[in-house]
């Protein structure tokens, strides 16, 4: 199943790159991206999707800051917070770098901002584009994966939701 995510035109080119000794098919595969980049802020910017949004950071379109309101009905609702997104070399086929800026205490977060998603780990497929990363980790807001904790004090709070929205709160002020 790891080979649904190759790219063998990438490596087809690296290894010619590799061979010839030049960097045309690094730059071929960056220039890839680049338009696979593109593509996705026009269909995020099209997409009419509320609460999510994300554009490149200033004219590097492998860096983005993403924003996301927390969902109606959820202990996150009325916040927004600020996500960094950075995009690697052999995007979409490896995961880009998805981190909370804003802190974010959520049972899937850590005090870093790192967030255990599935979809940003061992599930990510060439398939996936910004607007799904984000509407993903909209929805794990308010659905925590409690299997799998990286903050186990938020873990704990969890089930006890005014207590958890009164720490979160605080957490969001600071």
């Amino acid at each position: 199943m790891a080979s649904q995510n190759m790219d063998p035109a990438a490596t087809a080119a690296s290894s010619t790159a590799a061979l010839k000794g030049s960097e045309s098919g690094g730059s071929a595969a960056r220039g890839s991206v680049t338009k696979r980049l593109q593509q996705e802020l026009m269909t995020l910017m099209m997409s009419g999707d509320k609460g999510i949004s994300a554009f490149p950071e200033s004219d590097n379109l492998f860096k983005w800051v993403g924003t996301i309101d927390g969902a109606q009905g959820t202990v996150y609702e009325g916040l927004r917070y600020r996500l960094s997104l950075e995009f690697p070399a052999g995007y979409p086929y490896q995961a880009p770098r998805v981190k909370f800026m804003t802190p974010c205490f959520h049972p899937n977060v850590d005090d870093q901002g790192f967030i255990c998603l599935d979809i940003l780990k061992d599930k990510w497929s060439a398939l996936y584009d910004v607007r799904s990363i984000l509407l993903s980790i909209q929805s794990l807001l308010g659905e925590p994966n409690n299997e799998s904790p990286l903050n186990t004090a938020a873990a704990e709070l969890w089930d006890n939701q005014e207590g958890f929205k009164a720490h979160l709160h605080l957490t969001f002020q600071k």
